[in-house]
């Protein structure tokens, strides 16, 4: 069975992003239906996966970063407002047997995400 998790690496300051909150949801249309909410540990990960088992479904998903939060609560100075705030990606998932990893490297001005390992 599949699994979809998920680390951030602050770029900023070169290191994990420990404590970023994450919010989980499914898409349907163009409503969001929120599945999780959870927040990264020490490492930039979290503790568990956001899905596994049968609650890991095809379908189209959204993960909410709360960048903006995570660097005010670090004291970096952000203008107001702020560039990235919550920094929405938008995916799917089509092979519920596969491990899907979608991991966020960030900055105040820029991000980037691919599907990992």
């Amino acid at each position: 069975m599949g699994q979809l998790t998920t680390h951030v690496l602050d770029t900023h300051a070169g290191k994990p992003a420990a404590g970023m909150a994450i919010d989980l949801f499914a898409v349907t249309g163009e409503s969001r239906v929120p599945l999780k909410s959870a927040t990264t540990n020490a490492d930039g990960r979290l503790d568990g996966p956001l899905l596994t088992g049968a609650a890991f479904a095809s379908g189209v998903y959204e993960l909410d970063f709360h960048a903006g939060d995570y660097f005010r609560a670090r004291g970096v100075t952000l203008p107001q407002p702020a560039f990235l705030d919550r920094i929405t990606i938008r995916f799917g998932i089509s092979d519920t047997n596969a491990h899907y990893h979608v991991p966020l490297l960030v900055t105040p001005w820029s991000y980037s995400t691919y599907r990992g390992s």
